[in-house]
């Protein structure tokens, strides 16, 4: 019996799409053994809305820049056509429905929103939905005291595993789990590219986003001072 295809969902506001998405999808893509990335560029965040956030068109068009030739990538534009700017349950409902059982899903999320995952709507549904990918540092003291016995049940730290071991950790597992991953190891931020991109250090900005995307900010002039989009980090979506 072959197994279910591996999809791994990376939802966030990628503003930009920079250095340390790619390498968070990468890093999982080996580990994880999966067979596709689908990056989901939000709306709006539910928890970005208190600030301004780039058009989702250009949004959209760095991540398809960032992702070009990498055969195992996708861009969904499932929340940018939704009109009700949907939360992660209904998200992660809606890609659960259309793949049926015919793919192993996986979301991936950072520390941050793991430590907030209480406050997210319908949060133990989400955590039903899908596999869950949560990356942290190396040595990153990442609690589970915040959530249900049954949820703590359920987490399984591979930090510093080989894809061998993980590999037997996903055969073995019965039921949804919530594996703490170190896959990757990058320090950026989308605060950064964007504090680089408003004083114009194109040389600067060519090592922290891919260079098509690079090109695009500095042609559209985005993340200008003006614009107000460097005030937040894009982080990782899933908060709500």
């Amino acid at each position: 019996m072959s197994r279910r295809r591996r999809i791994a969902l990376y939802g966030g506001t990628f503003d930009p799409v920079h250095a340390g998405h790619m390498a968070v999808a990468r890093g999982l893509l080996l580990l994880f053994a999966l067979d596709e990335v689908m990056f989901i560029p939000a709306y709006v965040a539910p928890h970005k809305r208190e600030r301004r956030v780039s058009p989702a068109l250009d949004r959209h068009a760095m991540l398809a820049l960032a992702t070009q030739g990498e055969e195992r990538f996708r861009v969904s534009t499932v929340e940018l056509e939704a009109p009700g700017r949907p939360y992660t349950v209904e998200t992660l409902a809606g890609f659960r429905e259309r793949l049926g059982g015919g793919a192993r899903l996986f979301f991936v999320m950072g520390a941050d929103s793991w430590e907030e995952i209480t406050t997210w709507r319908d949060w133990e549904r989400v955590l039903t939905l899908t596999d869950h990918l949560v990356v942290t540092r190396p040595g990153y003291r990442l609690s589970t005291g915040h959530v249900t016995p049954g949820v703590r049940g359920r987490v399984v730290d591979v930090r510093g595993r080989t894809r061998e071991e993980v590999e037997g950790e996903l055969e073995a597992a019965r039921g949804e789990r919530i594996y703490l991953t170190d896959a990757a190891n990058v320090d950026a931020a989308a605060t950064d590219v964007r504090a680089v991109a408003a004083r114009g250090a194109w040389g600067e900005l060519g090592a922290l986003v891919a260079p098509a995307v690079a090109e695009y900010i500095r042609k559209y002039g985005l993340y200008r001072e003006a614009n107000g989009t460097e005030l937040s980090d894009a982080g990782i979506k899933g908060t709500h």
